[in-house]
Order: structure tokens, then C-alpha cells, then sequence
């Protein structure tokens, strides 16, 4: 097939996103498909239309092209006429016969991008628009999941016209995590033990986005549940040497222990994939994506994230998760390709 490997775009998320995407072209040129690398918000206007997906082609020289335009977003997002397609974007995402999304973060995953595709009859890997935007914004999600039975951290959403200090009136105590709603990768996420800890942490999300999240911090284990095609994979276990599972722990080979099938109880495990699968659906995610899980000391489950456009890193969750199960990093590109196609076939039997 011929596939546009879509990544790069504007978020903070953008590196991320750039290396995800080489991995993922790569691995679908292993399996034998046309694939190439476009970054969304600049495109390329040297492409030739006439052969766009070319046999012989090297995804990580397509990468450093991409990333030469780094220093140019802030001057490309201040044209006001700007759109936010590069060049020959639609025309190559319109020719292929899928789209693979290795975008991360802002218009990548809350759905606009999605929609847009939509409209465009474009087909794309992942989650429709829908739920995108549910999953991506973390206020949201907390609601749609306790609606759904699935238990997540008690917190509250604020914004600036809301702005309050005053944690005991929220039926809150220290410490605190204070994330920013729309975030990933764990950009924007602050833990406050005391009132000056949680003034500076409100400081600084309310400088990335002008709505915040604000929830108890529980102290357990952290683990991550991909589920595809609504079936979970093996749970994996996420041990930060550091405190914290930050950005820099996230995608620093050797800064977490990561351990897949994580060492639980069959009952644990089994409790938690059906939370993953049970979140999944209540958030109205289909193809594939992600579910963040903390364990206390007594054994209570939380979610506290969804990801609908999981990482695809050497060092990310889903392909290890995949592994532990004997499928490799090409063949889960291509089971994501597979499981995107089986939506739009089902689409196409209904219509």
C-alpha cells in the first residue's frame, strides 16, 4: 500500500512525533509498503506528485529535512492566513491509501486533525474525532470514565476565571498534581507538597494552557494497558529511576525500569485489562490506544490517562507490550494499519 506517515505538526510534542514517525515508516517499508515520511505543518513542496511513494526511499534523511524547519514554526504560526496544511499535505495524504498518524499532542490527538481528515474522506489510523477530543482533554476524560464505573483520582478542573488557592474547600489535601488538560508526554505536570509548591505549579500550567487539572497524588505503582481493536495487551509496569515519570524519563533509554508483563497477581492483572478495555470504550476510542493505571499500596486501581495516539519510539510503551505477546515492531505497524482498515470497511458495510 501507499501510506503517508504523518508527523512533526506544532505541539511540544514535535521531536517526539518526528522520531515516532521514522520508526513507523521504516518498520512499514520492512513490511513491504510504500510508506513516507510528511510533517503535517510544512509539508513539502519539492515532493514529485508523480511518484510520491518511490520504491528506494530513506525515511531518516526525510526526518532531518523535516527538522530543518524547526526554528520556523513561531514566524510560520504568526501569519494569520497561515493554514495549518503544508504544502501538498492533503494532495499525497489523498493519494495514499491510508494515513498512519505519528502525530503527538496539540492537533494531533484532540480530534481537530481528525475531523479535517474526515471531511477530506481521507482514511487514517487511530481513533476518530470523537474520541480524540475526549481522551485528550484530562478533564473530560475523568468524567466519562467515573461515569463509566472506571476509577480515577478525586480532582477538579480550574480555569483562570476560577482561579483558587483554597485546596481544603475542594476536599483536597497536600500533595497535589496540577497538570495542564490538553498534555502529553507528561509536558505540564507538576507535583506540590505544600501551598508554595502548588501556587508555582498553577503559575506555570496556567502559562502552557488556560485550564488545568488538579487531583490527589496517589502514591503507588504506575503501569500502561494498549489496547487494540478493544482487546488488551499485557500490562506493562513503569518504574522511574527518578521520582517522577517525566518527559526526560519517558524518552531516555535506561531512566525506567520497564517490566512487561508486570508482576502482578492474575486477579490484579486481569482486573486492570478490563479497566483498560472498559476506559477504552467509555471514551469511545476504536483501532487502538493507551491506558495509564496507578496501583496504591492496598491494591485500588486508578486510571489517570488516555492516550489515543500512543508513542512509537524505540523506547515507548505499546511496541513493548506487543513484544512480550511475539508480535515485532514492523508487525504491529502493520496490525494498526490492518485494524484502522477493518473500521472503515465496517463504515462502508453500514452506509
Amino acid at each position: 500500500m501507499n501510506i503517508v506517515v504523518l508527523c512533526g505538526g506544532v505541539s511540544t510534542e514535535r521531536e517526539i512525533s518526528i522520531v515516532s514517525g521514522t520508526q513507523v515508516c521504516m518498520a512499514l517499508r520492512e513490511q513491504g509498503h510504500r510508506a513516507i515520511l510528511l510533517d503535517v505543518f510544512f509539508g513539502d513542496e519539492y515532493v514529485n506528485l508523480m511518484d510520491a511513494f518511490p520504491e528506494d526511499y530513506d525515511a531518516e534523511q526525510a526526518a532531518a529535512f523535516i527538522r530543518q524547519r524547526d526554528a520556523q514554526i513561531n514566524s510560520a504560526l504568526a501569519n494569520p492566513n497561515r493554514s495549518f496544511f503544508g504544502a501538498n499535505v492533503t494532495k499525497l495524504c489523498k493519494m495514499a491509501d491510508i494515513v498512519f498518524l505519528a502525530l503527538h499532542g496539540e492537533n494531533g490527538e484532540n480530534g481537530k486533525l481528525q475531523a479535517a481528515l474526515d471531511l477530506r474522506r481521507i482514511r487514517y489510523t487511530g481513533t476518530g474525532y470523537i474520541g480524540s477530543a475526549l481522551a485528550m482533554d484530562k478533564g473530560l476524560t475523568k468524567i466519562m470514565l467515573k461515569a463509566a464505573g472506571v476509577p480515577v483520582p478525586n480532582g477538579f478542573t480550574m480555569t483562570l476565571n476560577d482561579y483558587d488557592t483554597d485546596l481544603t474547600s475542594r476536599g483536597l489535601v497536600y500533595p497535589v498534581v496540577v497538570k495542564v488538560c490538553c498534555g502529553g508526554s507528561s509536558v505540564g505536570v507538576y507535583i506540590a507538597h505544600n501551598g508554595q509548591e502548588y501556587e508555582k505549579a498553577l503559575k506555570d500550567a496556567f502559562a502552557i494552557e488556560n485550564e488545568v487539572v488538579v487531583e490527589e497524588y496517589i502514591c503507588g505503582r504506575e503501569f500502561s494497558v494498549g489496547v487494540i481493536d478493544g482487546e488488551a495487551l499485557p500490562v506493562i509496569e513503569i518504574a522511574p529511576l527518578d521520582v517522577f515519570y517525566d518527559y526526560r524519563t519517558k524518552y531516555t533509554p535506561g531512566a525506567a525500569i520497564e517490566t512487561c508483563p508486570a508482576k502482578l497477581t492474575g486477579e490484579e492483572t486481569r482486573r486492570m485489562k478490563q479497566l483498560a478495555v472498559e476506559g477504552y470504550r467509555a471514551l469511545c476510542l476504536d483501532a487502538y490506544g493507551r491506558l495509564d493505571f496507578l496501583m496504591d499500596q492496598d491494591g485500588n486501581m486508578y486510571c489517570i490517562e488516555a492516550n489515543t495516539l500512543p508513542g512509537m519510539t524505540p523506547t515507548s510503551l505499546m511496541p513493548q507490550e506487543a513484544r512480550a505477546l511475539g508480535i515485532s515492531f514492523p508487525a504491529l505497524c502493520e496490525k494498526l494499519v490492518e485494524v484502522s482498515l477493518k473500521k472503515y470497511a465496517k463504515e462502508k458495510r453500514l452506509s
